[in-house]
């Protein structure tokens, strides 16, 4: 290999020497590092590639997956903080198979209490972090495309509880997308009924292997995220990939 390539990794993790391999000479051809020295898989041939060998990498469809699961896509709308369209309209979301099993446990966890989830975003691909970033430029609140966001990696998640029947969302206090220190997973200064209902979520999905977003009571993710390469495909070629996967 001419030359040293310097690699920036997501949070400190150190992919193993044969991933390394496989990013910088996916199929025998040379892969670009962006401008921040990420490798950014942006077709489905280098996505296939990347999860060949390896169980349980692929992404999956989420609404079959998990049945009686609401989606309220805010980025296929203008229903968010960049008060505009940032995804076209898609009637799927999607995850990581691990992320999409271990969800779709905690659905069935709520439906037994008369309840579902609401999801607000899922797979995000990464040239949107891109455009997010821009006009807040704030970790707490979005990803710095500099590390990229685990929305972009398949194993984040937007979400809130509803109840199964009327739909209605339960009250955790503020809305999606709110940058202030009330949305703080961690805060307090709230009725005893709306910290219930962020205790039932938060429990529900560190039960099966979620970690909590300090600053965002509705983000969750798993954990060791450098295991999954950072994607750029978009809606079209996701649901390509996915097509008969989660029925």
């Amino acid at each position: 290999m001419p030359g040293k390539v310097r690699i920036q990794l997501h949070m400190g993790y150190m992919l193993p020497i044969f991933i390394l391999k496989f990013s910088l000479f996916t199929c025998g051809q040379p892969q670009q590092l962006n401008q921040y020295g990420l490798f950014i898989i942006k077709n489905i041939q280098t996505y296939k590639a990347s999860c060949t060998g390896i169980e349980n990498k692929e992404i999956i469809a989420l609404k079959k997956f998990i049945p009686g699961v609401v989606l309220d896509l805010r980025y296929a709308s203008s229903n968010n903080f960049m008060h505009k369209k940032l995804y076209p309209q898609t009637t799927d979301t999607y995850l990581r198979v691990p992320a999409a099993k271990a969800l779709q446990q905690v659905q069935k966890e709520l439906i037994s209490r008369q309840l579902a989830l609401k999801i607000f975003d899922a797979y995000r691909p990464y040239s949107i972090t891109e455009k997010m970033w821009e006009p807040v430029k704030d970790e707490s609140y979005v990803a710095d495309p500099a590390k990229g966001s685990n929305h972009n990696r398949g194993i984040a998640v937007d979400l809130t509880i509803i109840d199964e029947k009327t739909k209605r969302e339960l009250d955790m206090g503020t809305g999606f997308d709110n940058f202030t220190d009330t949305a703080h997973s961690n805060f307090t200064g709230l009725p005893a009924a709306i910290l219930n209902n962020r205790i039932i979520l938060k429990n529900l999905m560190e039960k099966y292997g979620f970690t909590a977003l300090e600053t965002e009571w509705w983000h969750y993710s798993l954990p060791n995220p450098g295991k999954y390469e950072l994607l750029d495909l978009t809606f079209k070629m996701m649901k390509k990939v996915t097509k008969k996967k989660g029925e």
